[in-house]
């Protein structure tokens, strides 16, 4: 990854923890120490398991997160972009990763070290708490996610899936903005590819959505929310 310089001070995203507690005097000190880096598309950054190297945050850029399931399959748990956290279920007594982590794009992210962030946890108990609401926050996704992959079929989290990068990364130009392959669209729904491929089709040929190679734009929300509407689509 090449060193980049990121101003937190002149930052646009609103939502980064860093950002939203420049304001007190303490962090002044603990920014001084941020490292910023740009990681090319497709480069991984972090490796399942590796040994723990601080939090990450997204300057801009998009970058999803991906764990190992079954016979060594990779899946992806999180997509993310500006102003998302990558890395901090590392915190814990392991210290170390519990996922792998890919940029989508050419993405600058800054880090702050193991040392930095314990310091900030220990010294900015505004900070702590904002961390430990986002952590619980996190906790509930995660659980309604078991629960939705458990009772809805392939189809429905194909739906559900593109209901939520539709909500998390917006539509321009009448496709949503950002591009997933279809293995990855698969992974992440927890289906195969060809399946995958096959509910896309189907929801093509239904005027439900329209594709342009990897490019995935939503014509009928209204029908794509009404088919997952019991399943609580809206807590992902």
């Amino acid at each position: 990854m090449k060193e980049e310089q990121a101003i937190c001070y002149t930052c646009t995203n609103e939502n980064c923890f860093i950002k939203k507690h420049l304001h007190l005097e303490k962090m002044t000190h603990y920014v001084a120490k941020k490292k910023s880096f740009i990681c090319k598309k497709t480069n991984q950054f972090i490796t399942e398991g590796s040994p723990l190297n601080g939090l990450y945050f997204i300057c801009s850029g998009k970058v999803k997160t991906v764990k190992t399931g079954i016979n060594g399959r990779e899946q992806i748990v999180r997509l993310t972009k500006n102003g998302d956290t990558i890395g901090f279920r590392g915190f814990g007594r392991s210290k170390r990763y519990l996922i792998g982590a890919y940029a989508l794009e050419d993405t600058i992210l800054c880090n702050f070290s193991n040392e930095t962030m314990l310091e900030i946890l220990q010294n900015v108990p505004e900070f702590t708490y904002a961390l430990m609401l986002f952590y619980a926050d996190e906790l509930n996704k995660s659980e309604n996610n078991i629960r939705k992959i458990a009772h809805m079929n392939v189809r429905e989290r194909v739906i559900d899936l593109l209901l939520y990068i539709h909500r998390k990364f917006g539509q321009t130009n009448g496709f949503i903005d950002i591009d997933l392959s279809r293995k990855e669209i698969a992974d992440f729904a927890g289906t195969t590819e060809e399946q995958a491929i096959r509910v896309l089709s189907n929801l093509k040929k239904e005027l439900l959505i329209k594709t342009v190679g990897k490019r995935i734009g939503i014509l009928n929300i209204s029908a794509l929310r009404s088919e997952v509407m019991e399943h609580k689509y809206f807590t992902f």
